[in-house]
């Protein structure tokens, strides 16, 4: 069974959003559900500090032993941060990633799309456990 924590919102398409102490600022990644379907993820190709993307815009991308993946923008605005430490370990993805193994951080542009997400009950429903 996957680890869906509460306190996230999560996307139709696996990813979640992490409030962080700065306002409108999200820490976004895959959840632990994605990450457990794809394998081992040997590298993730991510966007640049100062990038912009519209809700549901593909991000970047995630490769797995098994396949590569979009990655999709729950919401739109400006990535702030980059994971850089994914690099040189695109592993941390799979046994970290609530944690180490995040990916961007986005300034919300448009804060009803957070509307649109789901909490941990509605994700855990999603995916069916």
């Amino acid at each position: 069974m996957s680890d869906i924590p509460t306190g996230l919102l999560y996307s139709a398409e696996h990813e979640y959003l992490k409030k962080t102490t700065e306002d409108d600022v999200y820490v976004v990644g895959i959840t632990d559900y994605a990450q457990g379907e794809l394998g081992d993820v040997v590298f993730v190709e991510l966007p640049a500090a100062g990038d912009s993307f519209d809700r549901m815009a593909s991000f970047g991308t995630i490769e797995a032993v098994k396949a590569v993946s979009d990655l999709f923008s729950p919401v739109s605005g400006e990535i702030v941060e980059v994971n850089e430490a994914l690099d040189d370990d695109p592993s941390l993805v799979n046994s970290d990633p609530y944690g180490e193994g995040w990916m961007v951080k986005i300034r919300l542009s448009d804060g009803s799309e957070l509307d649109q997400l789901m909490d941990a009950a509605g994700y855990t429903a999603h995916v069916g456990e």
